[in-house]
């Protein structure tokens, strides 16, 4: 019989990409989030509320899945880098890995972010290996930090699951909110209103959601543990990256880069050592953002 696993937030920026690929590698697969799933043939839904640890527990009661794909938190933009529902993940995020013990879940797979890493440590011109400290500067890093921690010493302990955390770079993809950067250059220059931007000068590792979902997939089908950064490994300016959307656009005099002021504080240089994912997970995500931007812009 297949294994049966289980995708929370699977009607997520990431997560909707995941049914499917691991449908497609022959997993029994299950997923749930807060609102309507639509019914896919080999998918079954779940509407489930993890905040509510009743509603928690019954699920993996009754699913008692082999492995757990946990994307599911606080995303509003704008709010969720400080935002006190973040707390309220970490809390609801360690009683479903509790309750995935107590059912003999064998793995757990839980989604990080780079903004967990140090921003200052005197290497900003090298990418960001999974050892690099570890100092978030937001409460959402915190948070995410701290998940990391109480499943690692869960997996250690009692829990007996294996345990991998996958860290993610900057991400862009269908469905992302219109304020963030890629949409919002894009719409603005669909519209034929100048795209405003900043500077740009901070440099980035861009990933899509679908290339982000792909990986995950692969680590959590993998034997691998621990954290993981999920990124390109190719660094590009943002200001790069705002040029290249202006160009498919075919409207590149519309960008207008330094008309909005720089943010302060914002780390020069933020790009994955892709080592673990490339060797040990043996994935390596495609450096197509030329491609993967045009797709996006005929949505």
């Amino acid at each position: 019989m297949p294994e049966r696993i289980l995708v929370t937030g699977a009607s997520g920026f990431i997560g909707q990409h995941m049914p499917a690929l691991l449908r497609a590698r022959g997993y029994e697969t299950h997923v749930t989030a807060r609102g309507t799933l639509p019914e896919t043939a080999g998918i079954t839904a779940h509407g489930v509320d993890l905040l509510r640890q009743d509603e928690a527990q019954r699920l993996i009661k009754d699913i008692r899945p082999a492995i757990i794909i946990h994307t599911a938190w606080y995303v509003a933009h704008g709010r969720f880098w400080t935002a006190p529902e973040n707390t309220d993940w970490l809390e609801a995020s360690t009683a479903l890995a509790a309750y995935a013990a107590e059912a003999g879940t064998r793995r757990f797979v839980g989604l990080g972010t780079c903004a967990e890493y140090a921003t200052e440590a005197g290497d900003d011109a090298f990418p960001w290996p999974e050892t690099r400290p570890i100092a978030p500067a937001t409460p959402y890093g915190e948070a995410k930090a701290a998940l990391a921690r109480r499943l690692k010493e869960m997996a250690e302990g009692r829990a007996r699951f294996s345990f991998a955390w996958a860290r993610l770079f900057h991400l862009f993809g269908p469905g992302e909110n219109p304020a963030r950067l890629v949409p919002s250059i894009m719409l603005a220059l669909r519209e034929g209103r100048e795209a405003q931007c900043s500077s740009g000068r901070p440099v980035r590792d861009f990933i899509s959601t679908q290339n982000a979902a792909a990986a995950i997939t692969a680590l959590a089908t993998s034997q691998v543990t621990g954290p993981v950064n999920i990124g390109s490994g190719a660094p590009i300016s943002i200001a790069a990256m705002a040029r290249l959307i202006a160009h498919i656009s075919g409207r590149p005099y519309l960008l207008r880069l330094g008309a909005l002021p720089d943010r302060p504080n914002e780390s020069p240089y933020m790009v994955a050592h892709t080592g673990r994912l490339r060797r040990e997970v043996g994935f390596t995500a495609p450096v197509s953002l030329a491609a993967e931007l045009r797709n996006l812009q005929i949505r």
